[in-house]
Parts: C-alpha cells; sequence; structure tokens
C-alpha cells in the first residue's frame, strides 16, 4: 500500500503550480503556503467524488511535493487526513 501522494511543484512566473503524479489533480497559489493549502484541498475534493481511486493506499497518505530551487530540491511531506473510506 502507497502512504505518499506524490506532487510536482513549480513556479510558471505569476504562480506556484502544483500538479499530481498518480491522480488528474492540478492547483496553484500566489504563494508556496497557499499552493501547499490548495493543493491539500484539491486532494480531499478529488477523493470525496472518486473514493475508489484511494483502493492502493493506506487510510491516510501523506502529500509529497518536489520543487527544484536551482541548486538543490524542496521535498514537502505533509500530514493530512482523508475522508474515511
Amino acid at each position: 500500500m502507497k502512504n505518499i501522494i506524490k506532487a510536482e511543484v513549480y513556479f510558471d512566473e505569476e504562480y506556484y503550480c502544483g500538479k499530481c503524479f498518480d491522480f488528474d489533480i492540478f492547483t496553484q497559489g500566489k504563494t508556496l503556503d497557499e499552493l501547499i493549502n490548495n493543493l491539500k484541498e484539491a486532494i480531499q475534493v478529488h477523493f470525496e467524488d472518486n473514493p475508489e481511486g484511494l483502493e492502493n493506499f493506506s487510510p491516510t497518505p501523506s502529500p509529497f511535493t518536489m520543487m527544484d530551487l536551482d541548486d538543490c530540491t524542496l521535498c514537502v511531506i505533509t500530514d493530512y487526513p482523508f475522508p474515511d473510506n
């Protein structure tokens, strides 16, 4: 069972954008904090509408985001309460 939902984070010159690798989820924010909050909300809404998408995941997976910052990579794992299956 998977415990992490992976997402790529990038800056498009105006907004920070995040898209999940395993699911069709995309969102953006003016700041990294806003993006992370929006990404958590987008993941929650996605699974409220499509709970069978969590079949291969543990009951409480964590989003994992990666962002290339020129000379280093930022990785963030955040705890997230997913809806009950």
